[in-house]
């Protein structure tokens, strides 16, 4: 079943808007007010867009240190993921987590992670918490085809699958890891071909195709949900600008750039389909663009008034003592009175209702049953 048309309307919304805030978050970085790492998503909304649309809201998402689209389409304030990125308290960390570390549990986003790869166990616990909960929740969580390389992705695919946990990992393939194109460094540089290693689902998609996008994430989410186990797809998908905003990119023409640009720019895809469609029009379409260029704007002014984080600030929130109830950030900064915060059971009122390795039956025991 392909997307309503809402929801491609929807994906073209979250896509802009991605897009324009990481356009303002890189004139911010030019500007110094941000500083540090800061590595942009540009080119790769498709991907981000389909799993958020195609999935539950409640279920769990993380990914790597290009982080900032994400919890956008998730719902996160523009506002207050731009302060965290100005390092103001503001943000959804106060600042200190930054541009790498963004997290917004409200909406069930867990974090960007700065270590190549490190988020990918971390996605397995969360999936092992959802069954073992005895939920039908998924688990998303996204890195790019470097970190497919670290040692930590195979022992986590060979734990998931064989534990059968609901988590779909996705590569987000943009063909570079830093400056090194994926060939260079890799034996088997489809990614999704290392899941039958692992006796697991596996696919690559095109990753700059919203509609490809979401109707993959929507079948492996089913496939998830069913009890199957874990699945292994990868996003082909390209990155208009560098690894960082301190990489000048000369590891590749500047020729094959503007040609991906041209040709297969997510955004102008579903941009035509629309059209072609006729699901919406072109001046429907070019408002919703000045709409979330004025939501940035926006996001960029709540950014620069917002306060600076004090040096009162630095041990604070570095432990949760018993009893401490959560910061709520929303709640914190904006006053909001909606927030839905998610509540967990402790764990001791469960029972497990699976065995992660049924014991196997010694055959001295089995001749002994069958006398």
């Amino acid at each position: 079943m392909p997307p309503s048309n809402d929801v491609l309307v929807t994906m073209y919304r979250k896509m802009v808007l991605m897009r324009r805030f990481e356009e303002k978050a890189g004139q911010a970085y030019g500007q110094k007010k941000i500083q540090g790492f800061c590595h942009l998503y540009t080119g790769q909304e498709a991907v981000a867009v389909g799993a958020i649309e195609a999935l539950r809201p409640d279920d769990y998402m993380m990914t790597g240190y290009r982080d900032h689209a994400h919890p956008l389409a998730r719902g996160a304030h523009p506002g207050m993921i731009m302060a965290e990125l100005f390092a103001k308290n503001s943000g959804y960390s106060k600042g200190k987590g930054g541009s790498m570390h963004l997290f917004d549990v409200e909406h069930h986003w867990y974090g960007g992670y700065g270590i190549v790869g490190g988020q990918i166990p971390l996605a397995a616990g969360m999936a092992f918490a959802s069954k073992y909960r005895n939920e039908d929740r998924v688990t998303v969580c996204s890195f790019g085809e470097a970190a497919a390389n670290q040692g930590s992705f195979h022992e986590t695919l060979n734990m998931a699958a064989k534990w059968k946990l609901p988590v779909i990992y996705v590569c987000e393939n943009n063909r570079y890891g830093m400056g090194t194109e994926v060939t260079r460094v890799s034996a088997q540089p489809a990614m999704h071909k290392r899941a039958v290693g692992y006796s697991m689902r596996g696919e690559a998609f095109d990753g700059m195709d919203a509609i490809a996008s979401w109707e993959t994430f929507r079948d492996a989410a089913e496939y998830c949900r069913k009890g199957n186990g874990p699945v292994l797809l990868e996003a082909m998908t390209y990155r208009f600008r560098g690894h960082s905003m301190s990489d000048a990119a000369t590891y590749r023409t500047k020729e094959e750039v503007e040609e991906a640009k041209t040709k297969n720019d997510p955004i102008p895809r579903l941009r035509e389909v629309l059209l072609k469609k006729k699901i919406a029009t072109a001046a429907q379409l070019d408002a919703i663009d000045e709409q979330q260029k004025h939501i940035c704007e926006e996001a960029v002014a709540f950014a620069d008034a917002a306060p600076e984080t004090g040096l009162d600030e630095l041990y604070t929130d570095m432990y949760v003592e018993p009893g401490e109830a959560d910061v709520r950030p929303r709640e914190r900064v904006l006053g909001a009175t909606d927030v839905k915060w998610p509540s967990y059971p402790s764990g001791q009122e469960l029972k497990v209702t699976w065995e992660l390795e049924p014991p196997p039956v010694h055959p001295r025991a089995q001749k002994k049953g069958a006398a």
